[in-house]
C-alpha cells in the first residue's frame, strides 16, 4: 500500500508527458499545413526562407496623395511642374544615398544648407562610431507626393517614395563585419522628401523656426496666395520683390 501514492505520483507525470507530447505534435502538424498551404513546403525552415524572399522582393507602397494635393498645390502655384519636381526629389534621394555610401557629402545634386548639414551630420556621426553605411543598386518603383503643408510665406510638399537596394552597415576598418543588413537580400523601404517654396530664402534659412509674411510693396494688402505674381487688391507686382526658390530640405526613412 505504501508503494501506491509514487504509483499515483508516476501515473500524472507520464500523462502530462504525454499531454505535452501531443500537445507539439498538434502544433507541429498544424504548422506544417499552414506552410504547406502558403509556402507549397511542409519544412518550416524553407517555408521561413520564402518569406523572407518574397517579404525582399515585395515593393512597399506609398502614400499617393497626388490626384488630391496636386490640384491645391497648382492653384497656389501655376507654373508647379510637377514631373520636374517629381525627377528632381527621385535625383535628390539617390544621390543622398550614394553620398552616404561613398561618404563623400559634394556628390548629393541638389538641396539646400540644411540638407547637406544633415547629410554632414550623417556620415560624421557614422565615421564617429568607426561604421560605414552602404546603399547599393538603388532602384526607385514608385513616388507621389504624400503631403503638402502651408504656413504663411512658405509652403512644404513631401514626395514619398518606394525603393528597394542593398542596405548594410559594416565597420569601417572591416567591411566583412556586418553590424546591420544583408549583403544578399534586397531591403524594400520607404522614404521622404520635403521640397520647399520661400519667399526669403536666407532668412527662413538662417532663421528656420520663423514663417514669413509677405504684404503688398504698394498697399500694404497681404499676399494670400504664395505663388502670386500681383496683388490681388491693388494690382501691382510682386514677383520682383520675393525671391522665389524651391529647394529640397529634408530626406528620411519612414
Amino acid at each position: 500500500m505504501k508503494y501506491i501514492p509514487v504509483i499515483i505520483i508516476l501515473a500524472l507525470v507520464l500523462i502530462i508527458i504525454i499531454a505535452i507530447f501531443c500537445g507539439v505534435m498538434y502544433i507541429r502538424n498544424k504548422t506544417r499545413e499552414v506552410s504547406r498551404a502558403l509556402f507549397g513546403t511542409s519544412d518550416v525552415s524553407q517555408a521561413a526562407r520564402k518569406m523572407k524572399q518574397e517579404y525582399s522582393s515585395t515593393p512597399k507602397s506609398v502614400s499617393a496623395m497626388t490626384s488630391l494635393l496636386l490640384p491645391k498645390i497648382v492653384a497656389d502655384f501655376p507654373d508647379f511642374q510637377y514631373d520636374e519636381m517629381k525627377e528632381r526629389a527621385e535625383n535628390i534621394l539617390t544621390s543622398y544615398l550614394c553620398a552616404i555610401t561613398e561618404r563623400n557629402s559634394s556628390l548629393l545634386q541638389d538641396g539646400n544648407t540644411e540638407l547637406k548639414n544633415q547629410l554632414e551630420n550623417h556620415i560624421q556621426m557614422l565615421s564617429a562610431k568607426d561604421l560605414r553605411e552602404y546603399f547599393q543598386q538603388v532602384k526607385i518603383h514608385r513616388t507621389e507626393i504624400c503631403q503638402y503643408r502651408k504656413t504663411e510665406g512658405r509652403c512644404i510638399i513631401t514626395f514619398q517614395s518606394s525603393l528597394e537596394c542593398y542596405h548594410y552597415i559594416t565597420n569601417i576598418n572591416n567591411s566583412s563585419s556586418i553590424q546591420e543588413g544583408s549583403k544578399d537580400c534586397k531591403h524594400q523601404t520607404r522614404y521622404n522628401t520635403d521640397l520647399i517654396y520661400i519667399q526669403d530664402r536666407n532668412l527662413v534659412e538662417d532663421e528656420r523656426d520663423h514663417a514669413l509674411g509677405v504684404n503688398c510693396p504698394n498697399c500694404g494688402a497681404p499676399i494670400s496666395s504664395l505663388g502670386a505674381k500681383v496683388c490681388e487688391y491693388c494690382g501691382t507686382p510682386v514677383i520682383e520683390i520675393n525671391i522665389h526658390a524651391w529647394s529640397f530640405s529634408n530626406v528620411e526613412e519612414v
